[in-house]
């Protein structure tokens, strides 16, 4: 069965993560759409108590949905440490701790490493787009490399800093942000996405 078809100007991003919704407003600009933010309507921020990152987005993208009455995008990823059996995972932004300070988030990955020496490890990033009738799509996307450390680069946000992705010499900190559009685990997820819900556009 085909996926449903977006339709309209005006779309929730479901997330108050700044560098999130800036990530997928870029990311939608050529297609029209009128990304709002959660915080710009005030939603509250529901409870991720899914076990997956795809029933974490689609947690945030119901609640949004329902609350809004229109259509809603959701992201929900993190960094899986394969050293660390897949964590932070979908922990990710726990690790951050309740300021959501990344720079204590990769200090704790890295003093979890110690002594190991398999510092690989992936993205992993779900889309999920659902509607006020709570119809959902959802969509994965990821990417692997290594981690570095030191952190290098001021670009980005989260973990950034310290993943290289494969094929590069350079984290996701220091890359472009055009560059990182093209090939992220978000990036991939939204391909899928964007061929899928947004094909008749």
């Amino acid at each position: 069965m085909p996926a449903r078809q977006f339709s309209g100007e005006n779309l929730v991003v479901a997330s108050h993560n700044p560098g999130k919704v800036v990530e997928i407003a870029d990311l939608l600009r050529p297609f029209q759409v009128k990304p709002i933010s959660a915080r710009e309507l005030d939603l509250p921020e529901p409870v991720e108590d899914g076990d997956s990152f795809i029933a974490n987005a689609e947690i945030k993208a119901l609640a949004a949905a329902t609350k809004s009455g229109l259509p809603a995008l959701a992201d929900d990823s993190g960094l899986c440490v394969n050293a660390l059996g897949g964590d932070p995972g979908i922990y990710s932004a726990r690790w951050a701790g309740p300021q959501k300070d990344f720079m204590v988030a990769m200090e704790a990955v890295e003093k979890a490493l110690t002594g190991k020496p398999d510092r690989r490890a992936y993205f992993i990033a779900v889309l999920c787009l659902a509607w006020p009738d709570r119809h959902r799509e959802s969509f994965e996307g990821r990417v692997d490399g290594t981690l570095v450390w030191p952190p290098k680069g001021g670009k980005g946000f989260g973990y950034d800093p310290v993943f290289q992705p494969d094929g590069f010499d350079i984290t996701f900190g220091e890359m472009e942000p055009a560059k990182k559009h093209r090939m992220s685990h978000r990036a991939r997820a939204f391909e899928k996405l964007i061929n899928a819900c947004f094909a008749t556009r």
